[in-house]
């Protein structure tokens, strides 16, 4: 079942508003560029006969029924999605889901079946071999569940392999990679070797190695899930302070709904090798498109996805409310501002990228957007 992610109800309170310089009109954002990634009905059969495979699945057949008639097994399934520049794209879903096998596909570690998987413009499927090895060096990094770092390198010469193999300089290397490990805070353990630092720290050490090369996409598999809840905390809030000083376009693996809706710009739900639904952190959980989606959503509070600047509002009075509160940021989750309206009945002023001002979150905002009601 494939769903729109511009759903209406509740969600539908989420449009992307600008405030004018002015500060006394609201204007729609500028159509949006170009998706950097694109796939276009991909498909990923093993086995058997793939041709008949495809066409039974488009029937509606499902995996065992279509390997027992045609010996293959439909690992995705007619797949179509966009990324933005700069966004988390998150395709989330239990084991044998098919997520792992789609970001293998997107980068060509699996050969699709069907389809295209278009960067800027350009079909991956149909580079050669030196083409396609020139988009891995330059334009694109993977970062996996397991490290894979050298042991007998240095962390600065793990981190610096990919512009090594770019043929980049020692000298230029040496600079990226430092800047890199700052990034990731390691700065200090450039000269350690792998084996000297803990499992956290050394996933840190292959997310530098992917931002070294300053590639304009990074692919993620599930890369936090052998790190203990604690450290795999901290490698989350980590990649977030990195988006926020350094936007990428990511595509981000993940099996854990929690993960998703932390990390997360938009998720993708994926089932049986193809998508649920595909939606911001608050659709999903406010309009869960099927029951499959509706099992993972329940348990979680919308004041947990929901953010300030979903339920912000214009403040005629231009920020004199500033002058009893602090203000927040539009990013903040709206559970983290609810001891504040409940302690005080002055609106919360809030600020946008910048510190820029947007205007006040208040009591009747969260009530209407919790009853349901919309914007007030």
């Amino acid at each position: 079942m494939r769903l729109d992610p511009d759903v209406t109800g509740v969600a539908g309170i989420l449009f992307d508003l600008t405030i004018s310089e002015g500060g006394d009109s609201l204007e729609p954002d500028a159509a949006p560029e170009q998706p950097v990634l694109e796939a276009r009905g991909v498909w990923c059969v093993f086995g058997g006969d793939e041709p008949a495979a495809i066409d039974l699945a488009r029937g509606g057949a499902d995996r065992q029924h279509i390997a027992s008639e045609t010996g293959g097994v439909v690992a995705v399934r007619d797949v179509s999605f966009s990324v933005r520049r700069g966004e988390s794209f998150i395709v989330m879903g239990l084991s044998g889901s098919g997520k792992s096998t789609l970001l293998r596909c997107l980068v060509r570690l699996l050969e699709p079946t069907a389809g295209e998987v278009v960067l800027d413009g350009v079909n991956l499927l149909d580079l050669g071999p030196d083409e396609l090895r020139e988009v891995r060096r330059h334009r694109i990094a993977m970062v996996f569940q397991h490290f894979g770092l050298f042991p007998h390198r240095s962390v600065l010469d793990n981190v610096t392999y990919g512009l090594e193999v770019q043929g980049v300089d020692r000298g230029s290397r040496i600079s990226v990679g430092l800047d890199a490990l700052d990034q990731v805070g390691l700065a200090d353990w450039a000269d350690h070797f792998p084996q000297q630092l803990s499992g956290g720290m050394q996933q840190r050490v292959g997310l530098a190695r992917a931002l070294a090369v300053e590639p304009e996409v990074l692919f993620f598999d599930e890369p936090f899930s052998a790190l203990d809840p604690l450290i795999r905390r901290d490698m989350q809030d980590e990649l977030l302070a990195l988006q926020r000083s350094r936007r990428r376009t990511v595509v981000f693996v993940t099996h854990d709904f929690d993960e998703a809706l932390k990390l997360g710009d938009r998720i993708a739900i994926m089932k049986d090798g193809a998508f649920d639904q595909v939606g911001t952190p608050v659709q999903l959980v406010t309009e869960p498109g099927s029951d499959y989606v509706r099992e993972f959503t329940r348990d979680v509070p919308m004041t947990k996805v929901v953010t300030v600047g979903a339920v912000v509002r214009p403040d005629p009075e231009r920020g004199s409310s500033q002058a009893t509160l602090e203000p927040v940021a539009d990013e903040t989750p709206l559970e983290q501002v609810l001891p504040l309206l409940l302690s005080s009945d002055a609106p919360v002023p809030v600020t946008g990228a910048g510190g820029r001002y947007l205007g006040v979150i208040d009591r009747d905002a969260v009530r209407m957007l919790l009853s349901g009601s919309g914007p007030p």
